[in-house]
């Protein structure tokens, strides 16, 4: 019963709009000290010490920083203006050049929101300008902007790798097939509808030289590729730890930026008061749902949990489906962090009694949280994106353009559902 009125009182708190990391540890100290009493919490500073320690989550802020220089530094906005030229002579080309430049942003950062406005700032007027279907314009923008959820090196999959006590690595590595078979379907759908319906997608006309083009495309898009070729074949070939490979792709970031000319030491403090930001965001939510899930479980809640699920017949799927269904659901009204934070420690003890493989589970928990990006009403990249647009375009135009690609994220999720080969993990 305590973790009922825990999961509640928390819940409401987040939709009535306080605060989440306050709302994590004020619940947890109100509902902990009334039922367990105050030496609950004579715990609480150990708990703060080890994630102090934690040497996993250290990538964290220099992935975010990694990111956030792409993103000031103008690299982003040089891929896309390359990719739009090189594919804009075909039906649908500007947004397929979108979603390759996505999935490089993605593969390069792992921030969500710094991909979705550099695409919104420079991809979207160009496909509006070239009268391409609204919503089309705007699902494939966000769509390819949520990618860094699921392809390394995602910060959702660090994160998901500390609260579940799974290698970071071993979810990378998990999580590239996916990620890539996303792209794929994502491109397929684009290339048929510009088929079918050239007109909602026309072709721009490009009046330079192709060989100069593809000699441009290469040299805004090799740095990059080789960049996240070094971050992440240096973990996947055991070289160096995600948290040592973070440290080199902040780096090769500032090396970019150097290379196109774009550095400076203003930017640099912009980039890194950002970081700040987002990495202090992130940090306090974890050490209020840090006391969170240690009230929930001295309180006996995990257990009762654990007992409903082993009693089902065939618990394991039915678990799988409840807890899939209930992050799918809680996706569409607070945000992907409260969620890891708040959701996944009550559901790992469960997966583990249940003999759950953790890291196909992660892999499923981040794909479904990928989706809660781009689910109304609060799916964060469509407020990104309604953020940089043009003032006349309304928010249900964005809305119905994330349709098709939220339905292509079902799919790919059941997919790796029914066949966990597809991480290679079988």
């Amino acid at each position: 019963m305590t973790g009922l009125v825990l999961f509640a009182v928390a819940l409401l708190c987040l939709f009535l709009g306080y605060s989440v990391a306050f709302t994590f540890a004020g619940v947890s100290l109100i509902v902990g000290v009334a039922v367990l009493g105050l030496d609950l919490f004579a715990f609480m500073p150990y708990r703060i010490m080890a994630i102090m320690q934690n040497t996993i989550l250290m990538a964290v802020p220099m992935f975010i920083f990694m990111g956030i220089v792409l993103q000031k530094t103008g690299l982003a906005e040089r891929l896309l203006e390359s990719s739009a030229k090189l594919f804009g002579g075909i039906s649908g080309g500007v947004a397929i050049s979108t979603i390759i430049v996505g999935t490089l942003l993605a593969a390069s950062t792992g921030v969500v929101g710094a991909s979705v406005v550099a695409m919104g700032i420079i991809s979207l007027p160009v496909m509006l300008k070239n009268n391409y279907h609204q919503p089309t314009a705007a699902g494939v923008i966000c769509a390819s902007g949520t990618l860094g959820q699921i392809i390394p090196p995602s910060i959702i999959l660090i994160i998901l790798g500390d609260v579940m006590g799974v290698p970071v690595g071993d979810l990378f590595q998990a999580a590239v097939i996916p990620g890539m078979l996303l792209v794929v379907l994502y491109t397929l759908y684009i290339l048929i509808l510009g088929q079918i319906k050239p007109d909602l997608m026309p072709p721009i006309e490009v009046t330079e030289n192709k060989r100069e083009l593809l000699l441009q495309a290469l040299k805004d898009i090799l740095p990059p590729m080789l960049l996240i070729l070094v971050v992440l074949g240096s973990i996947f070939a055991g070289i160096a730890t995600p948290t040592e490979s973070s440290a080199i792709g902040a780096v090769g970031a500032i090396i970019l930026s150097c290379f196109y000319g774009t550095f400076s030491f203003n930017k640099l403090h912009d980039i890194s008061k950002e970081t700040v930001k987002v990495t202090s965001m992130v940090f306090a939510v974890l050490i209020g749902a840090t006391a969170f899930a240690m009230v929930f479980s001295y309180s006996g809640s995990e257990y009762i949990l654990e007992d409903f699920f082993m009693e089902l017949s065939d618990g394991k799927w039915m678990f799988i489906i409840i807890a899939m269904l209930a992050i799918l659901i809680l996706g569409f009204f607070i945000d992907f962090i409260e969620i890891a934070f708040l959701v996944v420690p009550i559901l790992l003890p469960v997966a583990v009694a249940l003999d759950i493989n953790l890291v196909w589970f992660a892999i499923l928990i981040s794909m479904n949280l990928q989706t809660s990006f781009l689910t109304p009403p609060f799916g964060f990249s469509l407020f990104y994106l309604k953020g940089v647009a043009p003032k006349w375009m309304k928010t249900s135009t964005i809305y119905k353009g994330v349709i098709p690609f939220v339905i292509i994220q079902v799919i790919v999720l059941l997919l790796v559902l029914s066949f966990p080969e597809l991480l290679i993990i079988a």
